[in-house]
């Protein structure tokens, strides 16, 4: 693997490989027994410096390339215990991730070292009882009160949500936005109103995974990560390196059930000979080294794109797939090799069997990699990085306030300036359509009349072409800059993307008729770049 590791790498390797074999694996049976990992391990992860491989210096951090992560993440997961290594992989990849890329000053000083140090935990809540994986069903709400958050309703699944120190949360601070009014906000265990209750689960015994309550829970308005209504989006950019992340433990978790496996066929006899010495078996175990050996070489291609900079959304979905539904087939023929010694506890080939069986759900289930890459492959989706256009903010000494996360009030003119009775542009008002237009080039044109300022800021700059097929429908350009739009026939320039839909279903996603999420799942709506439309949708008050 040369082209991808160095000696630094190498070196850092031994590191974590040392640490975990004396102070991971001999207490692993205790910590499953006792579903907990004592905090004294991240606290020594943290001296270690084991908690910030790619955190900037300024917060405790190594600022080391994404080649140490799959290093530390091999080696977490080369333990046989899988619930370690999630509890570990979601604290530092998962719940401080969103702080630390839109996060402001204030909530990266005052989460992101001490995570790095390991005195405190995180954990990240999305799931919900009656959402899974639907973000725009989310029912807990976030109401704006002062310059305080009233939080209220419920998740399910959460990693490290009963022993953590903190939890990023995704609200609904607009729920008649759709999707547009997700929005992330810290809260911190012990705040007055929010409760947890551990859950029993199959697998992953040792770390914990709880349910949330939110009673009334007061958090502060400079608790919101990023800005109000992006939530959905930097959910959305997340995934992929979680779903990198699981690639990578999988395919390192079936090495080492393949390497413990090969051991025992070496030394169990059966009829006189060791069982490694049967063609069927040995064919089999042949099947599944193959099968690993390229999965692991396509994750790593999976990482370099990332380690570059590309948002590989559908090369991320089919590494964290392949992975972890190889995950499970690795584990069940390895365990058929153990007999029935497979299925006695003390073996690790049977917790092995039990923690690759929620591979496939977790992060997103095989069926919704599926439709992922369906919508990339055959409907010729695109998506955009959520954080592309976002500034840095590790240096602003300003806590993170309404003024400076919301955009700056305007009162701009709202008289409408034509150009050759083709083009339309205006700094517009903030207000709706007095009467529904009935006609495609209606809604467009009344695209100025409807931007809201205080969701775009000086940097917005963005072309939209619309292609609406129907008798009321036709082809129009809508160019968002310097918080003006200007609206042409035709399609003019370079597009950030295409909207391409029948004239009538459009005018439903405008009127608020349809669910914006299941209009392009079942290709009513098809666009060419769904971070740029579900963004778009943001800018642009509904129809009346």
């Amino acid at each position: 693997m040369g082209q991808y590791f160095n000696q630094d790498h190498e070196m850092f390797r031994q590191t974590v490989r040392d640490f975990v074999q004396k102070e991971v694996a001999p207490n692993i049976n205790k910590w499953e027994e006792e579903e907990k990992i004592p905090r004294e391990v991240f606290l020594r992860m943290g001296e270690l410096g084991l908690l910030g491989i790619n955190f900037p210096e300024e917060y405790g951090g190594t600022n080391n390339d994404f080649w140490h992560t799959v290093v530390y993440l091999e080696e977490l997961a080369n333990n046989t215990c899988a619930g370690y290594a999630s509890a570990v992989s979601v604290h530092q990849y998962m719940a401080t991730n969103h702080i630390l890329l839109a996060g402001s000053y204030e909530l990266k000083e005052k989460y992101l070292r001490p995570s790095i140090e390991g005195k405190w935990v995180g954990s990240i809540a999305i799931s919900e009882p009656g959402a899974g994986s639907d973000v725009a069903a989310l029912r807990c709400t976030a109401t704006r009160e002062g310059d305080y958050y009233i939080i209220n309703g419920s998740k399910t699944f959460i990693t490290n949500g009963v022993y953590g120190n903190f939890v990023t949360v995704a609200c609904k601070t607009d729920p008649a936005a759709g999707l547009a009014g997700v929005s992330l906000i810290v809260v911190d265990q012990g705040t007055p109103g929010f409760t947890t209750n551990k859950l029993k689960k199959m697998g992953w015994k040792s770390s914990d995974t709880g349910e949330l309550f939110f009673d009334n829970v007061k958090v502060p308005v400079s608790n919101l990560v990023g800005k109000e209504g992006q939530g959905f989006f930097y959910i959305m950019e997340s995934f992929q390196l979680e779903r990198l992340v699981a690639g990578i433990m999988g395919v390192a978790g079936c090495e080492r059930a393949i390497d413990y496996t090969l051991k025992y066929m070496h030394e169990r006899t059966v009829f006189g000979k060791p069982i490694e010495k049967y063609q069927v078996l040995r064919h089999t175990m042949a099947d599944l080294i193959t099968e690993v050996e390229i999965t692991k070489r396509f994750v790593y291609y999976c990482c370099d794109l990332f380690s570059n900079g590309i948002f590989a959304v559908k090369e991320c979905s089919m590494a964290k797939m392949k992975a972890t539904e190889l995950g499970k087939r690795v584990a069940d023929e390895c365990l058929q090799m153990f007999g029935g010694y497979g299925y006695m506890s003390e073996y690790p080939i049977e917790r092995g069997y039990r923690d690759a069986r929620v591979g496939t759900i977790v992060g997103g289930t095989t069926e919704i990699m599926k439709e992922i890459i369906s919508k990339i492959a055959i409907d010729g989706v695109n998506y955009e990085s959520a954080y592309k256009n976002m500034k840095a903010q590790t240096t602003d000494p300003r806590p993170q306030t309404a003024e400076n996360t919301k955009g700056t009030a305007s009162t701009g003119n709202s008289k409408l300036e034509t150009e050759n009775s083709k083009n339309i542009s205006s700094p517009n008002t903030n207000g709706k359509m007095e009467s529904t237009p009935k006609t495609a080039k209606e809604i467009i044109y009344s695209l100025p009349q409807r931007l809201k300022l205080d969701k775009v800021d000086d940097s917005t700059a963005s072309v939209f072409h619309f292609k609406l097929a129907g008798e009321t429908g036709g082809e129009f350009t809508a160019e968002i800059k310097n918080k003006v739009v200007t609206v042409s026939d035709g399609l003019n320039g370079d597009a950030s993307c295409v909207i391409t839909a029948k004239a009538s279903d459009y005018e439903d996603l405008e009127l608020g008729r349809g669910n914006p999420q299941m209009m392009f799942m079942m290709g009513k709506i098809k666009v060419t770049n769904l971070g740029e439309v579900m963004k778009f949708i943001t800018y642009f008050n509904r129809l009346a």
